[in-house]
């Protein structure tokens, strides 16, 4: 069974897609057509470069000591290997600060793409996810729109894109809330597979308890799932959302009959369950 750490620390918002985490704004940026959502000048490689340097070497390391990070099913990345290196979408579900670090280190040596919270690009670590492969979600501008949709067909070319259907993080959170449509929308578009992902959690040991960490995590990783080619393009990305919602719901060790939340996203509301 699966095990809740059923926290009480965290103002989860009455919106299941809303943030609570409140970002210090300190660039005033705008995601226009003029953006370069994938910047590949030789400065910005070289500190990537750098950056990746330190993830390998230290962070990823110090992930089992912070959140007790355990990695299963990785057999299907190499399992999928020709069909990962023509391009290809994740999703999992968001519940901690580090939990795209994770999902970094089950990759290696593929570095991956994420999408993110335009705020979180503003903010004072804006330049640190931007090395990590963020890429943020452009504000209601059509420049912005037609040149994101551009770098989002050229990443996916030959590389991975994670994305969070659930739309915000809520740290430790166990039930799977409801799916948005765009990574869905973008796999139809893009004709490429997804990968989905799931976090789950084990009770803390002596080390997690002196931290006082809600729980340990668990990122199991699972099988492509490609769109349904005889359905119409709306009915393709409802269905791959609702296998998708599906499928990260058993890898968190949740029988999604017995989910809380339904798997689209429409206006959805928290459920206060305990």
């Amino acid at each position: 069974m699966a095990f809740d750490p059923k926290t009480k620390k965290y103002p989860y918002p009455e919106d299941t897609s809303s943030h609570y985490i409140k970002i210090k704004k300190k660039y005033d940026l705008n995601f226009d057509r003029d953006y370069p959502y994938i910047d590949n000048s030789k400065g910005f490689k070289f500190k990537r470069f750098w950056v990746r340097f330190l993830l390998t070497f230290i962070v990823f390391p110090l992930s089992r000591l912070k959140i007790g990070l355990r990695i299963e099913s990785k057999k299907n990345l190499r399992k999928y290997k020709s069909v990962i290196k023509n391009g290809v979408i994740s999703v999992s579900n968001h519940i901690h600060y580090w939990d795209y670090i994770a999902i970094m280190k089950a990759l290696r040596p593929i570095k991956p793409y994420t999408l993110v919270w335009g705020e979180n690009i503003r903010g004072n670590t804006g330049n640190l996810v931007r090395l990590c492969g963020g890429i943020p979600i452009p504000d209601k501008n059509f420049g912005g729109k037609v040149a994101f949709n551009k770098a989002i067909k050229n990443i996916l070319n030959d590389s991975w894109l994670h994305i969070y259907p659930e739309g915000s993080m809520w740290e430790y959170y166990m039930p799977i809330r409801p799916f948005k449509m765009g990574a869905f929308t973008i796999a139809v578009n893009s004709d490429k597979p997804i990968i989905p992902m799931a976090f789950s959690y084990r009770k803390c040991g002596l080390i997690g308890k002196m931290f006082h960490l809600p729980a340990r995590l668990t990122l199991r990783i699972g099988e492509p799932i490609f769109r349904n080619t005889k359905l119409s393009l709306n009915e393709q990305k409802l269905d791959l959302l609702y296998r998708c919602h599906d499928e990260v719901c058993k890898l968190a060790n949740i029988d999604p009959k017995e989910n809380i939340y339904e798997s689209i996203y429409n206006d959805s509301k928290r459920k206060d369950y305990y």
